[in-house]
């Protein structure tokens, strides 16, 4: 049984008082303060290539989905033999309108052993960032060496998390911008001004990738859009495509896949939601984890097209709430809830309606 099993449960029948650390979103963003935005990107990075490299350790799935006209809400489950998670996540194009964030999150970390859920976390800003540092690992080990120039095509709520992990992770230090919305480039601007990076405004896609090492996609309209095609891609290039995570939503035109070499996450997943969707079930890809491990090539040559066709997975969250649920304890944040039910017999779980509501006992 784990420690944390054991941390738990009593030496006698009865179980000890069982809480639940929660870290709200005040407690993250006061988390990622003070650990650093960039000790947390490196950190899950890191965490993320260290999973990765167990994958047969785990029990994976694809996502499970529903899709409205609006957008999709999905949860995303994973584990080993001793930690369970999941997360639950939204993806609605339109909800800036009005006033809503276009992705919310939350997600559990759980033990194994005994399903006791024992960390709860919002994942919205924690998201935001695994998904720059699972595109960063990725155009580490697949990106030419000393790749510095990047295109970021779409500047929303994802693309500042990017930029810094590129910085960080990769050691891009330029970056060509380009967004439909000229307000969210200008956002994007103003919040990296002092950040150590060159920053071109470019006035179309074509423009933004030109002569560029690496092109990253991260927009979010929910349609079978081609923003990359393959007129733009130059020897060499490293294509990064975030924003083609969902069925009915590409942001590469399949010409741009067969130019090169396709890397994408789990592949059941990757086939029926990201930009690979477009092809045949015998088109060629690997998955990412077998490059981490020797099981496979990565880039064979400066002059190869690289693609990592990331939709977003399971054990990047399982990774980054295991990361959190780390630097909440070393830095003393979060708060202990009861979220499932504590009584001195777990066989009696009527007896929990027989007791005296606790704001009674008090007035009493």
């Amino acid at each position: 049984m784990s420690a944390q099993a054991l941390s738990i449960m009593s030496t006698t029948t009865t179980a000890r008082r069982l809480q639940t650390t929660f870290v709200s979103v005040s407690d993250m963003v006061q988390l990622i303060q003070r650990k650093g935005l960039s000790a947390c990107l490196t950190g899950i990075a890191d965490r993320i290539e260290r999973e990765f490299r167990r994958w047969e350790s785990f029990d994976k799935s694809a996502r499970v989905a529903c899709h409205s006209q609006d957008g999709v809400i999905e949860l995303m489950p994973i584990a080993d033999d001793q930690q369970f998670s999941f997360k639950y996540v939204n993806g609605h194009p339109k909800n800036t309108r009005f006033g809503l964030p276009t992705v919310m999150a939350f997600g559990v970390l759980a033990d194994v052993p005994t399903g006791a859920p024992l960390f709860l976390s919002e994942l919205t800003l924690t998201t935001a960032i695994r998904t720059a540092a699972t595109s960063a690992l990725a155009a580490r080990v697949l990106a030419r060496p000393n790749s510095r120039r990047m295109a970021l095509i779409g500047n929303g709520a994802q693309a500042e998390f990017q930029a810094l992990a590129f910085r960080d992770i990769v050691g891009v230090r330029e970056l060509r911008l380009f967004d439909v919305d000229p307000a969210a480039t200008a956002k994007l601007v103003a919040n990296l001004q002092g950040q150590g990076l060159t920053l071109t405004v470019c006035a179309s896609t074509a423009e933004a990738v030109k002569g560029v090492d690496i092109i990253t996609t991260v927009t979010a309209d929910k349609t079978n859009a081609t923003i990359i095609t393959p007129d733009m891609i130059e020897p060499g290039m490293h294509v990064n495509g975030v924003g083609g995570d969902c069925p009915g939503k590409t942001e590469l035109h399949r010409g741009v896949l067969e130019m090169g070499s396709v890397f994408c996450e789990f592949e059941p997943q990757s086939r029926i939601e990201g930009d690979m969707q477009q092809m045949p079930a015998d088109f060629p890809v690997t998955e990412f984890w077998r490059v981490l491990t020797g099981q496979a090539s990565g880039r064979v040559s400066d002059a190869q097209v690289t693609v990592f066709d990331s939709v977003g997975f399971a054990l990047e969250d399982f990774a980054a709430l295991a990361f959190m649920k780390d630097a909440a304890e070393e830095l003393g944040i979060g708060q202990p809830i009861e979220l499932v039910p504590n009584n001195e017999n777990p066989k009696d779980l009527f007896g929990l309606l027989k007791t005296r509501p606790a704001h009674l006992a008090l007035a009493a």
